[in-house]
């Protein structure tokens, strides 16, 4: 059985409850990265940012203040758009599964924990490359239908 941990990102980029808007926006921008897990100072996962949520938070009404420079971003602590509780997935788990929960609640990604620490990061994208690994090996394998023997 093929793991989690087998394909998982190990240490993703992670902020802190703290951190803010702006902070998340240049992170994902700067890494092409659209999930960023929140932690606190011991590496416990307290909630997840996504690129939804940036998009969200930068039209809503949160952001109804500016600085004297016009950044609105600057203020607004990821604590207030994160997702928390996040669901999770220890590293033990087996892909088939971690893709069924995936799918089965819309997610796009999974944090994956050990003993309520993060330890790496599952995506929707890392089974699309699966897929493709597959789809690449079973046409290497097929018999070319235009071979006469």
């Amino acid at each position: 059985m093929l793991s989690v941990a087998e394909i998982m990102t190990r240490e993703p980029y992670t902020l802190g409850p703290d951190d803010t808007l702006v902070q998340a926006r240049q992170l994902m921008a700067e890494h092409h990265i659209r999930h960023i897990p929140v932690v606190s100072g011991d590496n416990s996962l307290v909630g997840l940012v996504s690129q939804r949520d940036v998009l969200a938070a930068g039209a809503s009404n949160i952001l109804n203040r500016e600085d004297a420079a016009g950044d609105k971003d600057s203020y607004v602590a990821l604590s207030s758009i994160m997702t928390s509780p996040v669901q999770t997935v220890e590293e033990n788990a087996s892909l088939r599964g971690t893709a069924m929960q995936l799918q089965k609640n819309k997610l796009g990604c999974l944090p994956v924990v050990n003993a309520g620490r993060l330890v790496g990061i599952i995506t929707d994208s890392d089974f699309v490359a699966i897929a493709v690994n597959l789809m690449e090996q079973l046409e290497s394998s097929e018999p070319d239908e235009f071979d006469v023997d």
